[in-house]
């Protein structure tokens, strides 16, 4: 097995490596080997589906009063909710479904866990192992189908593997970088007896994440951190799976270098730091955008330099010298060559960086940015994040957000869908803290917010979970809203409606000249009503009502803030707010698909004007 993946510590598993077990032996079924595994792992809340080949598993989760099983109404929410559940709570989520079509239902939150790097374990019911291969009612090859999209899966055959299994596949999980894990076990291994004991000895030749970076490494970083004058700290996930985010702002306050973070790493360096320039990328801010282009070193941490960021990889930061730290050594160079790559956990990696930089301060070696930083200020101040408000009277979709993140409590969590409403909730919400922002990165799964919100707050039932969500996310995996409500989990729900699939609209908009084929949602016909025109279909308000919750609509600006306010003030029950905003909104800055992150528009038909005429 190699090692594929960024950053934490999660040493959850309490297994031992190495040495016969001391501890007592129990008679039990597979079955009864699983739940006791899980016990001993950690794992206190598992979403699942019940079925044939997984339910001998169901009968003793029955009688465990330290696994919480939460019945979801379709696998792939329970996959994101075990996503949104170790995002928020840095431990472990776990999916349970049975064979055939639950277990290749899980396939898309497996794929988003594994491109956003989330610890994750899924267990699959298998049918019998002497059918497996006859194509038996419910089978499918699930561990040929996600070998691609996990870090690592196993097929149980034999009930006495078990605890072993469970206890692997959680380690390598929640080690080095995180990812998920697939355990698909047969129907006949958790019926049969065998014995439990605990902890298993773990038998993991070849895995061995690298953490500690090599300290020759260490000291040239350092060192081309003080010689540059156009330095960026170029933050991404790993940091926050590395939970290295302090470590990250004594490094930058240190050096005074600006910090940049990803979509995956917002929260990780906070949004209000003066060293702070935004996020990258297409729909970055300006001063990200630019900072990167004109930078000569790029210090990336926890980061892959992927397509979003980069722009047409081969104009990408031309002037820049890359230190690229990560704990996937697969990573370095993939995209883009480092000129001093450094493999190691992003804690470790930063912790080292600031001792390193701290001598060359000693030295008398200190970097002088303050021409950078002229330049940086100036771009911040001409292209600032911003939009124009409905001339016709109706909601903006980015005031709507802006105002839910502004009256929100303290350390609200946000889990956004992917489109239009994902880019405004990164740009228009403030995320101080590591922790508080889950969204689908590196797939972009529509329908990832409302059970990644969920997820969220079975894992942090005592803070505030707000799903930023569009009407046409909302629509894929909505039926998990039945779940909150029959678990006690009061999730909000914000449905960002525009009456349209909005990106890809946006893109008809500018680059299909305005031929909106399949992109209106609220009517059979391309219309220029907006939503609000006509019978809506479906309608947001009776349909969350329907499965349970307090709905609520908005249409005017006028009543923005008491119906935020009704949201927030209801703590009991889920609360779905429809809001109806102006479908010809758009994202921006925006960098177009493949053409170079020079070419970034502030705003519609404005191209930034940086009044340079050389860069080096």
């Amino acid at each position: 097995m190699t090692e594929q993946a960024t950053g934490a510590h999660h040493p959850q598993p309490r297994a031992r490596n190495g040495g016969p077990s001391t501890a007592s032996v129990e008679h039990v079924t597979g079955a009864q080997s699983l739940i006791r595994s899980l016990e001993e792992v950690g794992a206190d809340t598992v979403f699942g589906i019940p079925g044939g080949a997984i339910l001998p598993a169901y009968d003793p989760m029955m009688d465990s009063t330290r696994v919480r099983h939460i019945l979801v109404r379709h696998e792939q929410g329970a996959g994101h909710a075990a996503e949104g559940y170790a995002q928020a709570t840095g431990k472990v989520g776990v999916c349970m479904a049975t064979s055939g079509p639950g277990a290749t239902n899980l396939v898309t939150p497996i794929a988003d866990a594994h491109m956003d790097s989330v610890p994750m374990v899924a267990i699959t019911g298998q049918v019998a192992s002497k059918a497996i291969g006859t194509d038996a009612f419910q089978e499918a090859d699930i561990c040929g189908i996600t070998m691609p999209i996990t870090k690592h899966n196993f097929l149980v055959t034999k009930a006495e593997d078990i605890p072993r299994t469970i206890a692997e596949a959680f380690h390598i999980a929640s080690t080095g970088r995180p990812g998920p894990v697939l355990v698909d076990i047969a129907k006949d291994a958790l019926q049969a007896e065998t014995t439990f004991s605990w902890p298993p000895t773990q038998d993991l030749p070849g895995y061995r994440p690298v953490t500690k970076p090599h300290a020759k490494q260490i000291r040239e970083a350092a060192r081309l951190i003080t010689q540059a004058r156009r330095p960026v700290l170029y933050v991404g996930g790993g940091v926050l799976k590395a939970g290295a985010t302090a470590e990250l702002k004594v490094l930058a306050e240190l050096t005074g270098a600006p910090v940049t973070t990803t979509l995956m790493a917002l929260g990780a360096f906070p949004d209000s730091h003066p060293l702070h320039v935004g996020m990258p990328g297409m729909h970055g801010s300006v001063t990200a955008v630019t900072a990167l282009q004109k930078a000569d070193l790029i210090v990336a941490l926890g980061a892959r330099f992927d397509d979003r960021v980069t722009g047409k990889l081969d104009s990408f930061a031309p002037y820049a010298k890359i230190v690229h730290a990560d704990i996937d050594p697969a990573e370095i160079g993939k995209n883009r060559t480092a000129d001093v790559p450094i493999v190691g956990d992003a804690r470790e990696v930063l912790a080292d960086l600031v001792q390193a930089v701290q001598a060359e301060h000693t030295d008398g070696h200190v970097g002088d940015y303050s021409a950078w930083w002229q330049d940086l200020n100036r771009w911040r101040e001409t292209y600032p994040l911003g939009y124009d408000q409905p001339a016709d009277g109706t909601l903006s979709p980015q005031q709507v957000i802006q105002r839910i993140g502004q009256l929100a409590p303290e350390d609200t969590i946000y889990a956004a869908g992917v489109g239009q409403h994902q880019m405004w909730a990164a740009h228009f919400i403030e995320y101080e803290k590591p922790a508080t922002w889950l969204n689908s990165g590196g797939a972009g799964t529509m329908g990832y917010a409302v059970p990644a919100a969920m997820g969220a707050k079975a894992g942090q039932p005592d803070r505030t979970v707000w799903a930023i969500d569009g009407d046409g996310c909302f629509q894929m995996t909505n039926q998990e809203l039945t779940t909150c409500a029959l678990n006690n989990i009061p999730i909000k729900v914000a449905i960002i409606n525009n009456g349209a699939l909005g990106m890809v609209r946006q893109w008809q908009t500018l680059f299909y000249n305005q031929r909106y084929s399949n992109t209106v949602l609220h009517s059979g016909q391309d219309t220029a009503e907006g939503p609000s025109g006509g019978t809506r279909v479906p309608d947001f308000v009776k349909l969350s009502e329907a499965m349970g919750c307090v709905a609520l609509r908005c249409e005017s600006p006028d009543e923005l803030d008491a119906v935020i306010a009704k949201a927030n003030a209801i703590n009991d029950r889920p609360v779905v707010v429809d809001f109806i905003v102006h479908e010809d909104a758009q994202v921006w800055p925006m960098v177009a698909a493949g053409t170079s992150n020079d070419e970034v528009m502030a705003a519609l038909g404005v191209r930034p004007d940086f009044g340079d005429s050389a860069d080096d």
